[in-house]
């Protein structure tokens, strides 16, 4: 008898597709405080499990379902079964769930195979995998980041076992060419779509588990509609039904179940991404313009006069991601390497590299993406690389800027680091002002990134005001060799 050996695998958080249909006629003929107190109840639940209040790691989201299939999806994420039931049975306890019905449920575990990552099954498993970047990666399968994208789609799948096509059957090297291919075309989807793929196998009708998040719901579709057309789909695939929701932050439940739209509704969710503001709706006035979400807003149309890009990491036509480190900034440099090899094979990667300033005594990490979800999701790998202690906008506070893309002429480096000494002794004068670093790119002299640190934003745009700013960008466009860009973080 011909026993094919299976792939080994390796597990890591136990996941839960809760979903639950509401019971709109008992809701509509409750009284007003049952109602209210239905709502608190269920928000506060929802809030705990997403701030994994129940356990040491994992995750949890929610979304409203279109369609029939259900009205609510409640994805959890945790260490061990144990945690997973507590969840189940902690909704029923509250006054929601008298209104509800569970339509369906999923249970699954995160996985990795041995059919692309054999190292992952040596000695010493994931954490001895010399490449930093595969490594990584792995362990953003076993424990993954539920990103917050406006749009869920989940589906269950088996693998085909029928006479003519049976996926069990083919040789292990067949399997994995197959799965080297689907996931290809999985990759060319990064930034737009991020996938969280569990194993259910003894756990539930089918075999695995697959959700997709992302902000645009076509996404799925064209994703889909492509890897139907690949042998690992079309002949060995089998499909279960699928259900496609809208993300709903706890704190607009209310609005959720009282009917209103939750792009409109503010007053139960206050102001913010899924917080039921109005979808078009932007502060007025210039200073109105500076948001927790766009920092620099109210100075980048005058920056742009003066022929400087001033983005933000949360958009335009480039994300910027910029983590500290400490130690050896070579050292820092080589688990770089391994990582952005991966990130090569993205379109949506447009740069990673090492800067340090003369002194040794600032490292820093740039990446740059496409866009906001593409470095999202590069921060999970970037933020274990070795001696990283946090993103920028997130180490010491008062207000940060970064000054990117700053690629000078060979000619002109020297006269470039003179005058920004020169431009360090009027910031060290300014009000407000407390550093201002000079990095330089590990791999190429004539690159720089500047790091500034003020008490206050105010402070900071007093000198991007003033004339020794623009008169440093007229010097500018003699010495550098592309557009200088400046992005704010707070």
């Amino acid at each position: 008898m011909d026993r094919r050996q299976p792939p080994p695998t390796a597990e890591g958080w136990y996941a839960l597709h809760d979903l639950r249909t509401v019971d709109w006629d008992a809701w509509r003929g409750a009284n007003e405080a049952t109602r209210e107190r239905a709502v608190a109840e269920g928000r506060a639940y929802l809030e705990a499990a997403e701030a994994v209040a129940d356990a040491d790691a994992g995750a949890s989201t929610t979304y409203g379902v279109l369609g029939h299939k259900a009205d609510l999806l409640l994805v959890h994420l945790r260490p061990t079964m144990a945690h997973l039931d507590a969840l189940e049975r902690g909704f029923e306890r509250t006054g929601l769930a008298r209104f509800t019905d569970r339509a369906s449920s999923y249970v699954s575990v995160t996985e990795v195979s041995g059919y692309t990552t054999p190292e992952a099954f040596e000695a010493g498993g994931i954490d001895a995998v010399e490449d930093a970047g595969l490594r990584n990666y792995l362990r953003t399968r076993l424990h993954p980041t539920i990103p917050d994208a406006d749009f869920v789609s989940f589906y269950p799948m088996d693998k085909r076992r029928s006479d003519a096509d049976n996926w069990y059957d083919l040789p292990f090297d067949e399997r994995a060419e197959h799965l080297r291919s689907h996931g290809d075309i999985g990759r060319d989807y990064a930034g737009e779509v991020v996938q969280v793929i569990t194993g259910s196998i003894g756990f539930d009708d089918w075999e695995w588990g697959v959700t997709l998040f992302s902000d645009d719901a076509t996404a799925f579709k064209r994703l889909l509609y492509e890897m139907r057309f690949d042998p690992s789909s079309s002949r060995y695939a089998e499909f279960g039904p699928f259900v496609v929701g809208r993300r709903l932050h706890p704190e607009a439940l209310g609005t959720y179940l009282a009917g209103e739209p939750l792009g409109e509704a503010a007053e139960d969710a206050g102001a913010g991404k899924g917080e039921g503001v109005g979808e078009g709706a932007e502060p007025a006035g210039d200073e109105a313009a500076a948001t927790d979400d766009d920092p620099g807003a109210g100075i980048r149309e005058e920056l742009a006069e003066q022929g400087v890009y001033a983005g933000q990491p949360h958009g335009e036509d480039v994300h910027a991601l910029v983590l500290f480190a400490e130690g050896d900034p070579d050292d820092l440099l080589e688990a770089v390497e391994g990582l952005r090899a991966n990130f090569d094979h993205y379109d949506s990667h447009e740069k990673t590299a090492v800067y340090a300033d003369a002194a040794g005594t600032t490292t820093a990490v740039v990446s740059l993406w496409a866009t906001a979800r593409a470095a999202e999701t590069a921060a999970g790998y970037l933020a274990d690389l070795p001696g990283v202690v946090g993103r920028a906008d997130e180490v010491g506070d008062g207000w940060g800027t970064m000054g990117l893309f700053y690629a000078v002429k060979p000619d002109h480096r020297d006269a470039f680091v003179e005058t920004f000494a020169d431009v360090g002794e009027l910031l060290g004068g300014m009000d407000g002002h407390r550093e201002t670093t000079l990095l330089a790119n590990l791999e190429d002299e004539n690159d720089f990134f500047i790091a500034s640190r003020w008490d206050a934003r105010e402070d900071a745009l007093a000198f991007f005001r003033g004339d020794a700013f623009r008169d440093t960008v007229e010097w500018g466009r003699e010495v550098l060799a592309g557009r200088p860009r400046h992005v704010f973080l707070a």
